[in-house]
């Protein structure tokens, strides 16, 4: 590793670091590197020293020391350095990296700018505030290119779950939001849970001379559609259900049943209780308990 100086462009004494000749060693073969010396630096933040194994990467200029390389464990008989073995293949080598991140991550990125390292920009860094507003446009042209690098196949969509218990306690404006919101192509499932059958949206029932809205909230409209009147589950809340599916599930997995049968609801339903059932033996045996 051997840093080139010139003399400074700025008309001072000193010399600064023009560029800087590395050369990396593997099993199959030797290859001398000029870099820049922005990596001049990150190679002496990680005290790299001839004999060490790092690696660099092309696209960021990211320099980790790995350790020391294994040759030299025979010139201390005591170190602190973690030795590994001398890289095999080729020194250019191509590695796939898969980051997983949100639209949320991408806002937050892209609202926080990061500037140059010159006064000036340090300047207007402490000028701004710290709380970078995310606008409708800027998440607009966000997802004009996470739909882009969908479309090269460069990025994967993975739909989250977003989960609204009590979907009966919102209003019109919120359902219109949503009904918005979920015709993006990258919307995520959206469950909506309650335990009531029909109700009446807010603030609807304000214009009830005018007009008779009423909605109706299955507890997942896709994934699971049950009724308080079908049988067998005419005793059971929604929400009760739902919390035997996960014991229902692992009783068919024993049984090595690919389906969830009524078989295992029963069976399930019976080892544990609902809230009314539970009200119920409280009730009835109110007078065995300390008050």
């Amino acid at each position: 590793m051997t840093p080139v100086e010139t003399e400074n462009p700025t008309g001072g004494y000193g010399k600064t670091v023009s560029h800087v000749v590395i050369s990396l060693r593997t099993v199959k073969g030797v290859k001398q590197l000029k870099l820049d010396p922005s990596i001049y630096e990150s190679l002496q933040k990680e005290h790299v020293e001839v004999g060490d194994v790092i690696y660099i990467e092309a696209n960021s200029g990211a320099v980790k020391r790995q350790g020391r390389c294994d040759v030299y464990t025979a010139e201390y008989d005591l170190e602190a350095d973690e030795y590994v073995p001398l890289p095999k293949g080729e020194v250019h080598k191509k590695k796939e990296v898969v980051q997983d991140v949100t639209l949320h991550d991408l806002d937050i990125a892209n609202a926080r700018p990061q500037g140059g390292h010159d006064i000036v920009s340090m300047m207007g860094q402490l000028m701004k505030p710290k709380k970078t507003e995310i606008t409708d446009k800027l998440r607009k042209e966000i997802n004009k290119v996470v739909n882009k690098y969908i479309d090269q196949g460069i990025a994967e969509l993975v739909p989250g779950v977003l989960f609204i218990d009590e979907v009966h306690m919102l209003d019109i404006e919120c359902f219109t939001y949503l009904h918005r919101a979920l015709e993006s192509t990258i919307a995520p499932i959206v469950i909506f849970a309650t335990n009531r059958g029909k109700c009446l949206i807010r603030l609807v029932s304000f214009f009830a001379n005018l007009t008779n809205v009423s909605l109706r909230l299955p507890l997942i409209p896709v994934l699971l559609t049950l009724s308080p009147n079908n049988e067998p589950f005419h005793a059971l809340l929604n929400r009760f259900v739902i919390q035997l599916l996960t014991p229902a599930s692992r009783l068919a997995q024993l049984s090595e049943s690919e389906e969830i049968g009524p078989e295992h609801i029963n069976e399930v339903a019976g080892l544990f209780l609902n809230a009314k059932q539970s009200a119920k033996i409280l009730a009835e045996h109110e007078a065995q308990y300390i008050k």
